[in-house]
C-alpha cells in the first residue's frame, strides 16, 4: 500500500464518515433500515432475559399462580410483537441493500465515466482501481467495511444501553448489614470491580486492533495474490483464450505459476501471522474476556448467595453486566477498525479525487444545417504524460466537410493520437485544433463530441438487441437503424434473423443470443457510426475483419455510406486509400507528405511510394512467379 504517513484516529474517521455520506446518498434509506433491524436486533436479547428473571424470581420466591401467569402471557406478547417487528425491519433491510456490491460497483463507474480520458487512460489510474477492487474482494476493505461497522456500532451502543439498564440495581441492591459478605456495599469494591471491568474493556479490543494491523501490513501482498487467483484461478473460463490454451497447453505456465503464489497458502505470510502473533493477540483477548465473565458470576453470585435479590436475577445481572462489558469491548474493536480501515479509504478517495486537467469549455457546438465545419490542426505537438517523447509533432493540416481523408503510417507514427487529439480525447500539449476557426477548448466537451461518429480498431458491441447496439439506446428509430445496417453491409444476415433488430447479440443474457463473427461486428459498429449521422466519421481501420469481397462492397459504396459528411480513414492497406480525395502520410509523429493517391506514387524517393510498392511486392508477381525486385 501507498505510504502517505501514518494514519491518524482523525484522519480514519473523516475517511469513514466521508464514505458513510457518500453511501447514504447513493442508496437513500439504507442505513435507516440497518439502524433499525440492529437495534430490534440487539434488543430482542435482553426481552428474554429481564422476563426469564421476573418468572424464575417469582419460582423461586411466593410462586403465585397468577403473578405467573402474568409473567409467561407478557413474555410471549413482548416477545411476538418483537419477532414481527424484527421480521419486518430484516425485510426493509434486505430490499435496501439488495444491490450492495453494485452500488458500490456505481461510485467507481461514475468517477471514470466523469473523469478526463486522459486521466482515465493513465496506469496509475488504473493501479488504484486495481488496488480497490482487490482489497474489497480478499477482505472487504474498504466501502464494505463502512456498512459492516455502521451495523456493528449501533448493535454495540444498543448492548451498552441495554446492559446498563438491566445491571444498575445489581449495584444499588445492599447485601443485608450484618453479613459476612457486607463488604460487597463498599464503594471501594465496587470501583474495583469497575476498574477490572475497564482493563477488559480497553484490553481485549487493543489485542483484536493490533491483530487486524497485520492484515494491513499483508495487504499488498494479499491483493497480489487476490489478483493472482482472479487471473489465473478462472482462466479456463475465458471463451478468448480457450483456442490458445488449447493448441500451446497454456494451461501448464498457468499452472504453474498460480502455484508459486503462496500468500495465503499454509507456508505464506497470512498463515504465518495467524499461527504467531495475531493467533497470540486473539487468544489473549478472548481470555481476559473469560476471566472477566468467571469475575462476574462470582460477584452476581454471592451479591444472591448474600440476599441482596433472588436468584432469578442471577441470569440477569450476569447476562447483562457481561453485554455491557461485550458492547464497550466491541466499541472500542470497531474504533480500532475504522483506523485499520481508513488506510484502505484513502486509496479509494486518492481515485475519486483525481483531479480533471482539461479545461472544461462553456461554448455550444454550432448546428449548421449545412453542415459547413472546417477542423483546422495548427502546429500541433503532443506527448504522452510521463513520456519525454513526442508522439506528435508540428502537425499542421485542414480538412473540410465533405472530404475524404486517408491517414496511414508505420505501426507507431502517431495515427491513433492524431485521432485522440481530433475527437479531444487529449489537448495538444503545444498548437492548437480549431473547429470553424475556435480552438476546441472553449466548446463543451459533450456538445463537440457530437460532432464526430468514430469506429475505433478495438470497438465493443454489447449482449444487447442489435437496434439497441445500433442506436446506442433502448428507445431508437427502427427504420433508421435497418437503413444504417443494410448500408453498412449487414442487411443478408439482418435478413436471416428470425427476430431481426431484437435479435440479442450474444449468449450472456439470452440463450437465443447469436455469435457475429469479427467482420460482422465490424459492419454492425460501422452502423452504428452511421445512425449517429455525425458531420464527421472517423474509421480506424473499418475493414481489417473484413473478407476482400466486403471490402470490396464497402468501399464501392463508400461515397454512399459517408454521404456529406467528412471522413477520416485510418488504414494500413494503401490500396483501399485510392478513394479518398487527399492522404496524409505520417511517420515518426510527423506529417511528411500529403496529397492525392497518384501524386504521392509519383514521388519514387517518398514515404507513400515505399510503403506502396512494400505491399504491392505481394500481390504484383512475375511471369516466372517471383516477386517484382523493388
Amino acid at each position: 500500500m501507498k505510504n502517505e504517513g501514518k494514519m491518524t484516529f482523525r484522519e480514519a474517521f473523516s475517511l469513514n464518515f466521508r464514505a458513510f455520506k457518500l453511501l447514504r446518498q447513493k442508496r437513500p434509506g439504507l442505513f435507516e433500515s440497518i439502524f433499525c433491524n440492529a437495534v430490534v436486533t440487539a434488543v430482542i436479547p435482553y426481552i428474554g432475559i429481564y422476563f426469564s428473571a421476573r418468572i424464575l424470581n417469582e419460582l423461586g420466591g411466593e410462586r403465585r399462580p397468577e403473578v405467573l401467569w402474568e409473567w409467561v402471557l407478557l413474555t410471549v406478547v413482548v416477545t411476538a410483537l418483537a419477532g414481527l417487528l424484527k421480521a419486518a425491519a430484516a425485510r426493509w433491510q434486505n430490499s435496501r441493500e439488495g444491490a450492495n456490491y453494485f452500488i458500490r460497483t456505481d461510485i467507481y463507474n461514475d468517477k471514470m465515466l466523469r473523469m478526463d480520458f486522459c486521466v482515465l487512460d493513465e496506469q496509475h489510474t488504473h493501479d488504484l482501481y486495481s488496488q480497490i477492487k482487490q482489497n474489497d474482494n480478499w477482505s472487504g476493505w474498504g466501502f464494505w467495511r463502512v456498512r459492516v461497522n455502521f451495523e456493528r456500532i449501533v448493535n454495540a451502543i444498543i448492548t451498552i444501553l441495554s446492559g446498563l439498564a438491566l445491571s444498575v440495581t445489581l449495584f444499588t441492591l445492599p447485601v443485608p448489614a450484618g453479613s459476612q459478605y457486607a463488604f460487597l456495599n463498599s464503594p471501594l469494591f465496587i470501583l474495583a470491580f469497575l476498574a477490572i471491568m475497564a482493563v477488559v474493556i480497553f484490553l481485549a479490543p487493543l489485542c483484536i486492533t493490533k491483530a487486524d494491523s497485520y492484515w494491513v501490513k499483508a495487504s499488498d501482498g494479499a491483493r497480489f495474490s487476490n489478483r493472482f487467483f482472479s487471473f489465473f484461478g478462472f482462466i479456463m473460463h475465458t471463451k478468448e483464450r480457450m483456442l490458445d490454451m488449447r493448441m500451446y497447453n497454456q494451461q501448464e505456465i498457468c499452472s504453474q505459476s498460480y502455484k508459486h503464489d503462496n500468500v495465503f497458502g499454509p507456508d505464506g505470510p497470512m498463515a504465518r501471522y495467524s499461527k504467531g502473533p495475531v493467533g497470540g493477540l486473539v487468544a489473549l483477548s478472548a481470555a481476559i474476556s473469560t476471566v472477566f465473565t468467571g469475575f462476574a458470576y462470582l460477584f452476581v453470585c454471592l451479591k444472591a448467595w448474600a440476599g441482596a435479590f433472588g436468584v432469578g436475577s442471577v441470569t440477569q445481572y450476569v447476562g447483562a453486566i457481561t453485554a455491557l462489558a461485550k458492547g464497550v469491548s466491541d466499541l472500542m474493536k470497531i474504533a480500532g477498525e475504522i483506523k485499520n480501515n481508513g488506510e484502505f479509504l484513502r486509496t479509494s478517495f486518492e481515485f475519486l479525487d483525481l483531479p480533471d486537467r482539461m479545461y472544461q469549455g462553456s461554448l455550444t457546438t454550432e448546428k449548421r444545417a449545412d453542415r459547413q465545419y472546417e477542423v483546422e490542426f495548427k502546429d500541433v505537438s503532443f506527448k504522452y504524460p510521463g513520456s519525454e517523447d513526442y508522439a506528435l509533432r508540428h502537425v499542421s493540416m485542414k480538412f473540410k466537410v465533405g472530404e475524404r481523408l486517408a491517414v496511414v503510417g508505420r505501426n507507431g507514427s502517431g495515427k491513433t493520437t492524431f485521432i485522440k487529439l481530433l475527437c479531444r480525447l487529449y489537448d495538444p500539449t503545444e498548437g492548437q485544433i480549431l473547429l470553424n476557426g475556435i480552438d476546441i477548448r472553449k466548446y463543451k466537451y459533450e456538445d463537440y463530441l457530437q460532432v464526430f461518429a468514430v469506429v475505433f480498431q478495438d470497438f465493443q458491441l454489447l449482449a444487447f438487441p442489435l437496434g439497441q447496439n445500433v442506436a446506442a439506446s433502448q428507445d431508437y428509430d427502427r427504420k433508421r437503424a435497418e437503413k444504417c445496417l443494410r448500408m453498412a453491409g449487414f442487411g443478408e444476415r439482418l435478413d436471416s434473423m428470425p427476430e431481426g433488430l431484437d435479435t440479442c447479440l450474444y449468449r450472456e443474457f439470452d440463450e437465443k443470443g447469436v455469435e457475429v463473427s469479427g467482420g460482422e461486428a465490424q459492419k454492425i459498429a460501422l452502423a452504428r457510426a452511421l445512425y449517429k449521422d455525425a458531420p464527421f466519421i472517423v474509421l480506424d481501420e473499418p475493414t481489417a475483419a473484413l473478407d476482400p469481397i466486403a471490402e470490396y462492397e464497402v468501399y464501392s459504396h463508400f461515397d454512399e455510406l459517408v454521404s456529406d459528411k467528412t471522413a477520416i480513414y485510418i488504414s494500413h492497406r494503401l490500396s483501399s486509400c485510392r478513394f479518398c480525395d487527399e492522404i496524409a502520410v505520417f511517420d515518426h509523429g510527423q506529417v511528411v507528405q500529403q496529397g492525392s493517391h497518384d501524386s504521392l506514387l509519383a514521388d519514387e524517393n517518398g514515404q507513400y511510394a515505399k510503403l506502396w510498392h512494400a505491399q504491392a511486392q505481394y500481390y504484383e508477381k512475375h511471369k516466372d512467379g517471383e516477386p517484382e525486385d523493388l
